[in-house]
């Protein structure tokens, strides 16, 4: 858990994912998004996910706070402010992130958002 703060607060989320995550991560997002399914499984279609966000938004800035720790689970609060590429649009981004462990790997995600 504080392995994924650390990283994620120096931007290196890419590399969480390749250390932390198990290669059957289940992803889970509060909503479809842009033709993309709520739930993406496998460390391969977590990654596509991943790399599909960081090229359609500019990330003017990000902070992650936690992890907040209960046996097998974490969470880990992400803010962000991003500009959307396709509609140009800026906007204010706060999510909870759940995270499940097993085996010393990440095996679940899902991700809370604020409306």
């Amino acid at each position: 858990a504080k392995q994924l703060v650390a990283l994620c607060s120096k931007g290196e989320n890419q590399k969480a994912m390749e250390t932390l995550y198990s290669p059957n991560i289940v992803s889970v997002e509060a909503m479809e998004m842009n033709n993309m399914p709520r739930e993406t499984k496998g460390i391969e279609a977590v990654g596509k996910k991943g790399a599909w966000w960081v090229s359609n938004h500019e990330i003017h800035s990000a902070k992650c706070m936690g992890p907040y720790v209960a046996e097998d689970k974490f969470a880990v609060i992400f803010e962000y402010d991003v500009t959307n590429k396709p509609s140009n649009k800026r906007m204010q981004m706060n999510e909870v992130a759940v995270y499940t462990v097993a085996g010393g790997k990440i095996v679940h995600e899902e991700f809370l958002y604020s409306m």
